[in-house]
C-alpha cells in the first residue's frame, strides 16, 4: 500500500508556508452546495438544496441565483456545451437547459429515486446514476430516458464517468465498482478490495481511473481489472475528484476533528499533500478549467477559488442577487421596471402568459429603469421575465 503525507495541524501549515484555501462568501440561508461546473474559464454553475443554482460569467466574482422551478436538492450538474446542461437530484429530478441557464425544463426520467451524479460522453448519450442501483439512460439529448435492468447491484451509486458512449465505470456504497463497455446493456462488478463508500471517480487516461471515498483513495491502471489502494483514513472522507492531467489531482471533502481539507498529487496520486481550507464546512465538489484554476463548493454555500493551483486564494467569492422592482404592482396602463445597481449588458425583458406565450418585449433600461405600457393587456396574471448577463429574474405580475 502506498502512503500519504498529511499535514493537518493548521498551525504547521502556517509555519512551513503549505498551500491555505480560506472559507468565501455563504449562499443565504445556507443552502449547500452539491456539484460545481465550468463550460470556460469565466462561465460556471454550481446546484444544492432547495433546488438551488448559481451562474458565475466573470469567473467566480459574483454568482447570481437562477430560477430552477424546482426545491427538490439537486446533486449533479454537467454541461455539453456553453449552452446546453442537465442537473439531476432528488426524486428522479432530471433539469435540461438550451439557454445557458436561464430556462430549465424538467424531464421525465422514468424514476422517483434520487440521483447522484450525471454524466453526458457526447452531445445525445448521457447517464445518470443514483439510489438502491439505479442508473438511467438517454440516447437523444435527455427527450426519453431508460431505466437500465440490467444492474446487478442495489448499493448507493453517488458517481459516474464515462470515456465514450459505451465504457464507463460508476462507484457507490460498500467498495462498489461497475463497469460497462457496451453502453449500459451489462455491467462487471470490479474488485474493489474495500467496503468503504467511494464518492467520486475520475479518468485521466482509458485504462487510469481514480475513485476517492470515505477514508480511501484508489488507483487503477488496467481499466479496473485492479486496484491500489494509495491512502486509507478513517478520519479522511472524500466526496470529489478531479485531475487537471495525468499527474496532477485533487480530492475535496472533510477531517474528521479538524479543518476541512483539499488533497493535492502531482505525481499520479503516489503522495499527496493536505491543504488548509480555513472552513469547518465539508467541501463537497472540486474543478478546475485549467492546470492552475479551481474551485471547490460545499455545506453553507462555501465556494473557493485558487488561480495557482492551490498555493493561495484570491479575492473573495460572493453571491450577488438581482434587485429588480416593477411599480405600480397591481397596474392599469404603465409600469416601471427599475434596478438598484448597474449590470452588464443591456436586459432583456419579456412579458409572457402563465401558458408560457410571450406578449410584450424590451431591451432598454435608462438610468436604471424602464417605463413599458402595460394598457392592452386583459385583466390577469403575467410574468415578467428580465435577463442579464448578470442572470435572469421572474416577477409576477397583476393586470386589474
Amino acid at each position: 500500500m502506498k502512503t500519504i503525507s498529511l499535514i493537518l495541524c493548521s498551525s504547521l501549515f502556517s509555519v512551513f508556508a503549505f498551500p491555505q484555501w480560506t472559507w468565501q462568501n455563504p449562499l443565504p440561508q445556507g443552502n449547500t452546495l452539491q456539484s460545481v461546473c465550468f463550460t470556460d474559464a469565466n462561465t460556471g454553475y454550481a446546484v444544492g438544496e432547495c433546488g438551488t443554482i448559481i451562474k458565475t460569467i466573470d469567473g467566480g466574482s459574483d454568482w447570481t441565483i437562477l430560477s430552477s422551478g424546482t426545491t427538490n436538492r439537486l446533486n449533479s450538474v454537467y454541461f455539453t456545451d456553453a449552452n446546453t446542461g442537465y442537473v439531476v437530484g432528488n426524486y428522479g429530478t432530471i433539469l435540461k437547459t438550451l439557454d445557458g441557464g436561464t430556462t430549465w425544463n424538467e424531464l421525465s426520467s422514468g424514476t422517483t429515486d434520487y440521483l447522484y451524479s450525471v454524466y453526458f460522453p457526447d452531445a445525445s448519450t448521457g447517464y445518470a446514476v443514483g439510489e438502491n442501483g439505479t442508473i438511467v439512460k438517454t440516447i437523444n439529448g435527455g427527450t426519453s430516458w431508460t431505466v437500465l435492468t440490467s444492474i446487478i447491484t442495489l448499493e448507493q451509486l453517488y458517481s459516474a464517468y464515462f470515456t465514450d458512449v459505451s465504457t464507463g465505470i460508476v462507484v457507490g456504497d460498500n467498495g462498489t465498482i461497475i463497469k460497462t463497455t457496451n453502453g449500459g446493456t451489462t455491467w462487471t462488478e470490479l474488485p474493489s478490495g474495500t467496503y468503504h463508500s467511494l464518492n467520486s471517480v475520475y479518468f485521466t487516461e482509458a485504462s487510469t481511473v481514480y475513485t476517492v471515498g470515505t477514508g480511501i483513495i484508489l488507483k487503477t491502471t488496467d481499466g479496473g481489472i485492479s486496484w491500489t489502494e494509495l491512502f486509507s483514513s478513517q478520519d479522511v472522507w472524500l466526496y470529489s475528484v478531479f485531475f487537471t492531467d495525468a499527474n496532477t489531482g485533487y480530492a475535496a471533502g472533510r477531517d474528521v476533528g479538524v479543518e476541512k481539507i483539499i488533497l493535492k498529487t502531482t505525481d499520479g496520486g503516489s503522495s499527496w499533500t493536505a491543504f488548509s481550507c480555513g472552513t469547518d464546512n465539508l467541501l463537497s465538489s472540486v474543478y478546475f478549467t485549467d492546470n492552475n484554476i479551481g474551485y471547490t463548493v460545499g455545506v453553507g454555500g462555501t465556494i473557493l477559488k485558487t488561480t495557482d493551483g492551490g498555493v493561495t486564494l484570491i479575492e473573495e467569492i460572493g453571491l450577488q442577487e438581482l434587485t429588480f422592482t416593477i411599480y405600480p404592482n397591481p397596474a392599469t396602463n404603465k409600469i416601471t421596471i427599475s434596478n438598484k445597481r448597474t449590470l452588464p449588458g443591456e436586459p432583456m425583458i419579456n412579458i409572457f402568459t402563465l401558458e408560457g406565450k410571450q406578449i410584450l418585449h424590451d431591451e432598454c433600461l435608462k438610468n436604471n429603469q424602464t417605463e413599458m405600457d402595460v394598457s392592452k393587456l386583459a385583466k390577469g396574471i403575467y410574468l415578467v421575465k428580465i435577463q442579464t448577463k448578470a442572470g435572469v429574474e421572474t416577477k409576477k405580475l397583476v393586470i386589474q
